[in-house]
């Protein structure tokens, strides 16, 4: 990235949550322990899915990209958050504040666009299910979680190449706890009209449209589940997709909130508790709702864990033994 070299500020201070020492050192604990088990919980996914077999399939495929882009969403932010919980100067660069503003929008937007493509596979997979394996093939699974990596990366590259440009004369103090977009740009002493209609159109295509196509997936997936004379088959039909639909519809309500409804009338206080909710706490909840509500993935980690139990007791025995 590029940077305006007649930039008069070279940091940025990033106030966070201003509280007292001891509540910053709890946090810190707290958000260690969150970023951990986000970690944690998001590689048992993606262990889980390459293991066994049985989640050899586009739906798990996909459930690995989510997981993986989890783990970076929580890299990008949490780490340096943690950093400024126990730090007196809680100061970032321009490049390292531009870096971290472009890294959480690429994984971010990428992710919006991946909830789509996963509602797509739900839909081949209920209403055209004979034709399942010939649509969603290796070759196509790997196409669009590419469309998805690429679509998140170039959506996001032209407003950041714009904010690298302009310059920050002072003040710079932003009011968060990490390098959002649009404090970024109010810190500019540049006109930023054009670069926040860009941001603002691209938010509209990008959530709007994938937003757009979830819906109209499920809703042509309603209608083909009513049509099922079985109880059985309703339950089998909606409990794979029930784990998709909580996940989107948290991500969903809190990107729309933040990037496209106007909130002025909203206190910044109340974004930050959202953007932290999306940030932070939605990447922790995704394995936990995928496992329990997912059955194939239950019986894939009662499995390995059965196996784990065995290769354990067989060495225990056979140290024993001597052996």
């Amino acid at each position: 990235l590029m940077f305006n070299q007649s930039s008069v500020v070279t940091e940025f201070i990033l106030l966070g949550f201003p509280v007292i020492w001891e509540l910053d050192v709890l946090f810190f604990i707290v958000f260690l322990i969150i970023y951990v088990l986000t970690v944690s919980g998001n590689v048992t996914i993606i262990s889980i899915t390459l293991a066994d077999r049985r989640l050899h399939s586009p739906m798990y495929f996909f459930l690995c990209n989510l997981s993986f882009l989890d783990i970076m969403m929580a890299t990008a932010i949490v780490p340096k958050m943690m950093k400024d919980f126990i730090s007196l100067e809680k100061t970032v660069s321009v490049a390292g504040c531009i870096s971290q503003c472009y890294f959480y929008f690429f994984f971010g937007t990428t992710e919006v666009i991946l909830l789509a493509v996963m509602s797509l596979d739900r839909y081949v997979a209920i209403c055209i299910p004979l034709r399942y394996s010939t649509i969603m093939s290796t070759q196509m699974s790997f196409q669009l979680g590419l469309a998805s990596w690429a679509g998140g990366f170039f959506s996001v590259l032209s407003p950041i190449i714009i904010i690298s440009s302009l310059p920050f004369c002072g003040p710079n103090v932003i009011d968060h706890f990490f390098c959002d977009i649009e404090p970024l740009i109010n810190l500019s002493c540049a006109d930023t009209h054009l670069l926040e209609l860009v941001k603002f159109a691209l938010s509209i295509v990008v959530l709007l449209c994938s937003l757009l196509f979830t819906s109209l997936s499920y809703i042509y997936i309603i209608f083909t589940v009513l049509h099922i004379p079985s109880s059985s088959g309703w339950k089998k039909a909606f409990s794979t997709c029930a784990s998709h639909i909580t996940v989107a519809s948290i991500f969903y309500g809190s990107a729309i909130f933040m990037y496209i409804v106007p909130n002025k009338e909203f206190s910044f206080g109340l974004k930050k508790a959202v953007t932290l909710q999306t940030a932070v706490f939605t990447h922790l909840l995704n394995p936990f709702i995928y496992t329990l509500r997912n059955q194939q993935v239950r019986d894939a980690l009662r499995d390995t864990a059965s196996h784990i139990l065995s290769g354990t007791k067989a060495f225990r025995v056979n140290c024993k033994l001597g052996v």
